[in-house]
């Protein structure tokens, strides 16, 4: 064809009825949207994931820093599209801005959506599995597991031992090997407790999950994994998902 002729064709649109999750990650986050993607994959969801800055060092600061972003990060998922929850991808994160303050934000711009967060994500996920007393670890500075340990203090909860690979980038954190995670699990005192806590959205230990709580016979709950949970409890969705924790088989 010499001269361009365009062949007009009839495309059958046809809207999908799956629910929409919408995920805020860091910027500097390498593994929240992987996990999310290995986890539903076989669930009847669509997920639409949007970045929010972020500058290492892990700190309260930076942390405070995102609040000012969200309702337009919030209102780049789609925009003028519906989506049904919407989930802030930061453990500590949400601790430092508070999770009412982030649901506030987000629904500047998307007024009709759910919000979770991992940390609010995380206490249902104990309350589910009646974890009264836990071990804490996470890869995170000291000032910045202080506020985790205040957090969880506050909401009642037993904390038996608070471990930690004291990280402050997310780089670093993404690199932790699922060997290391082992070893160092294994040196926490997993006697007399309810569960484990691994904190972080970064850190890599959702794909050992069943492994470790089959290793050391515990309940085990990530921030991923309790995030994940609870978008797809909110959409009151009832789906079989095997080899991500016990928390799924609930």
């Amino acid at each position: 064809m010499n001269n361009f002729k365009q062949h007009n064709l009839t495309a059958d649109i046809v809207k999908t009825s799956n629910p929409r999750i919408g995920l805020i990650a860091l910027s500097t986050d390498f593994t929240i949207e992987q996990d999310y993607r290995n986890i539903c994959h076989q669930i009847p969801v669509d997920i639409f994931v949007n970045r929010i800055p972020f500058e290492n060092p892990l700190n309260h600061e930076n942390y405070l820093k995102m609040s000012e972003h969200i309702p337009e990060v919030s209102a780049q998922i789609l925009p003028n599209q519906k989506i049904d929850v919407i989930a802030y991808g930061c453990t500590s994160g949400t601790i430092a801005i508070g999770a009412e303050k982030i649901t506030e934000q987000i629904q500047k711009t998307k007024p009709d959506c759910l919000v979770t967060t991992p940390i609010t994500a995380a206490i249902k996920a104990f309350k589910k599995l009646s974890l009264k007393k836990i071990a804490v670890l996470t890869p995170y500075p000291k000032d910045v597991n202080l506020t985790v340990f205040n957090y969880l203090k506050e909401n009642d909860f037993e904390i038996d031992s608070f471990n930690s690979f004291n990280l402050n980038y997310d780089s670093e954190i993404a690199q932790v090997s699922l060997e290391s995670l082992m070893t160092q699990i294994s040196k926490i005192n997993l006697k007399n407790i309810d569960g484990l806590f691994v904190s972080c959205t970064a850190l890599k230990i959702v794909d050992i999950l069943d492994e470790v709580e089959k290793e050391f016979n515990i309940n085990v709950v990530s921030s991923n994994q309790a995030l994940i949970w609870d978008c797809i409890k909110l959409l009151k969705i009832d789906s079989s998902i095997i080899g991500y924790g016990n928390l799924f088989k609930f």
